[in-house]
């Protein structure tokens, strides 16, 4: 699987908490998540979902999505078009989460990828390029596991497509 988009980066790199990724004001205000995508970063960037576009990647440092188990904050991040987020380190539950609902993370050195670079990322080989610098940056592949759970849409979609989980080749 090889995702492309644009990089885009944040005021911040680390501690980037679920209330950063949408504001628990918005929880209550509504459930439809097309109206959260559109507030998605807003108290880091008020302008941010105005600059981003379908397949955009999310770059970030260290403990991304920390804080509250807010499980809006991963299908927002979708909702809005994110293809993909790359990180040092994500906190645990939102890591699962993403993948549950098909969001793929990548965990990789980020201080290299800055804001607008064209990437290219191969989950199988575990390479991020950078296209405009022509530079690459390994991370550790995603198994095939996790990446038949990402190609059928995430956990629900995998489990009903295939009455149960296939987790063989």
């Amino acid at each position: 699987m090889v995702i492309r988009g644009f990089a885009r980066r944040l005021p911040i790199d680390d501690d980037i908490n679920t209330d950063y990724i949408i504001s628990g004001r918005y929880k209550f205000q509504t459930e439809d998540i097309s109206q959260m995508a559109r507030h998605i970063f807003e108290d880091l960037d008020p302008n941010f979902f105005e600059k981003i576009k379908e397949g955009d990647v999310v770059v970030a440092g260290k403990n991304f999505g920390c804080g509250s188990s807010r499980e809006q904050a991963p299908r927002a991040l979708k909702a809005a078009g994110i293809s993909c987020v790359i990180a040092q380190s994500f906190a645990r539950i939102f890591y699962r989460n993403s993948f549950n609902i098909g969001l793929p993370l990548i965990e990789a050195e980020t201080k290299d990828i800055p804001d607008g670079e064209p990437l290219e990322i191969d989950l199988d080989k575990g390479i991020i390029r950078l296209l405009n610098s022509q530079k690459e940056i390994p991370f550790k592949p995603i198994p095939p596991f996790m990446q038949r759970l990402l190609s059928d849409g995430g956990l629900v979609p995998h489990l009903l497509k295939h009455k149960g989980f296939a987790i063989e080749d």
